[in-house]
């Protein structure tokens, strides 16, 4: 008698792997500066796992250093902090582009971004936040839709059809949205620069201009941004204009940054 085959719904050896270490990021991720400890009750609401599940996999955890036992839950372990030192080491920019970016902050007193394109999102990957009270703030590492907003017009000016589609697709105006985000791309490329008024969220608005390459790419995008009542069109044409010249400064000496290597 032959042996039974395997019934063709059950998961692959290879399949229950990669959805083992997706629940286990997904624990982690559910650790934040709001929230540094986490109990298993607290982890069973928040996926939706068997509890035998969680106890398995934040076992697991432990025992590799990323999680640590505390008397009220886990909290991260000590292995995460190799790999945020690393992180850091890789991400961090060189003196000159941080002096740059720290000295169009104090000078325009607007949140100074710098973006780089991942696949169909914009990554964040330094910032010099703003001194008013009243800014806008993403944490370095952030990713954001590249559907709408100043960095995204510029980012995608060398992006194929199929990445714009890609885009569109996700999101909430549907493939039919490319059209859009071509005039909005051919209209940043032909001034130089881009600014959106609350296309992604209500009340912000956004300057930014193309960081350009040794290969004559776009390689990154330089922006300003904050509330849109401190954004009426002749601070946006200044906006511009120095930010322009801040970017000239940065390709000139060469913008340097692991994620432009690997494109």
């Amino acid at each position: 008698m032959s042996p039974a085959k395997k019934s063709g719904t059950e998961p692959s050896a290879d399949a229950q792997g990669v959805r083992s270490v997706q629940r286990a990021v997904e624990i982690l991720s559910l650790l934040s500066e709001q929230r540094p400890v986490i109990s298993i009750r607290e982890i069973v609401e928040a996926t939706g796992l068997a509890k035998t599940t969680v106890i398995r996999l934040v076992q697991t955890l432990e025992q590799n250093g990323l999680l640590w036992a505390a008397p009220n839950g886990y909290l991260p372990g000590p292995g995460l902090w190799r790999w945020a030192h690393l992180a850091r080491t890789s991400w961090e920019l060189p003196p000159e582009t941080r002096r740059f970016m720290r000295d169009l902050g104090a000078r325009r007193r607007e949140t100074v971004n710098l973006y780089m394109l991942r696949d169909i999102y914009r990554v964040c990957v330094a910032q010099q936040e703003s001194p008013q009270p009243l800014r806008h703030v993403v944490h370095i590492g952030d990713e954001l839709p590249l559907w709408a907003g100043a960095s995204s017009k510029v980012l995608l000016r060398d992006a194929p059809d199929t990445l714009l589609r890609r885009v569109a697709v996700g999101s909430p105006y549907g493939e039919g949205h490319v059209k859009r985000l071509r005039e909005w791309i051919d209209e940043a490329a032909h001034r130089g620069w881009a600014v959106s008024h609350g296309e992604r969220e209500d009340g912000l608005s956004a300057v930014a201009v193309p960081i350009i390459g040794r290969s004559g790419t776009v390689v990154a995008a330089l922006s300003l941004s904050g509330p849109t009542v401190r954004f009426p069109d002749d601070v946006v044409a200044e906006c511009a204009a120095d930010l322009r010249q801040v970017a000239a400064e940065m390709a000139e000496r060469g913008f340097d940054h692991p994620l432009s290597l690997a494109r």
